[in-house]
């Protein structure tokens, strides 16, 4: 029996690349604006690809969060399942969407691919070298964490608002700059 989480929530994305990040800030905000059961684990997958192998093996469900590239109006969020997340990867906005469609692969191949995975999308409004939301991104960013916890419901999980929520490591980098935010 394994001692890892049922459901992984993972941010994906370059906080450095403006609105690239956007997933990694969904995340950090899920975990912080909210109270999550054992069974959730959340983590900060940034860009890197085979380090998250660990974190994705045998998992029955995982839960992307991550910056998307559909062709959509900037702003537009999507749910990727099934069929789609193969797809989604075909469409690269950076380099570590790569490496997570590689490592999917390499896990089906071992027969330790997750059980269920679903992407939590948001097509981006800017793409520059910096750290921060675009204002637009900020936001939208309500609606995508809303469509996290959306996604938790379905799986069975309630996750209950925190009485005092906090402020995330990046949304305080973010606002250590210019007056950019994370959310």
């Amino acid at each position: 029996m394994s001692d890892k989480a049922d459901i992984l929530v993972i941010g994906m994305g370059n906080v450095l690349m403006q609105d690239e990040g956007v997933g990694v800030c969904a995340a950090e905000a899920l975990e912080n604006r909210y109270d999550l059961p054992p069974n959730v684990e959340v983590v900060d997958g940034g860009t890197t690809g085979t380090e998250l192998m660990a974190f994705l093996r045998d998992r029955p469900h995982v839960i992307m969060a991550d910056a998307v590239n559909t062709g959509a109006q900037a702003g537009t969020l999507v749910r990727l399942s099934g069929d789609e997340v193969p797809a989604f990867f075909q469409t690269k906005i950076s380099s570590h969407q790569l490496g997570v469609s590689d490592l999917l692969g390499l896990l089906t191949l071992q027969n330790e691919a997750p059980g269920d995975v679903v992407i939590i999308g948001m097509v981006p409004y800017q793409l520059e070298n910096k750290l921060g939301l675009s204002e637009q991104t900020l936001a939208r960013i309500d609606a995508m964490v809303a469509m996290l916890v959306d996604e938790l419901a379905r799986l069975g999980v309630k996750a209950t608002p925190k009485a005092n929520p906090t402020r995330g490591y990046w949304e305080r980098q973010a606002h250590m700059g210019e007056s950019a935010s994370c959310v």
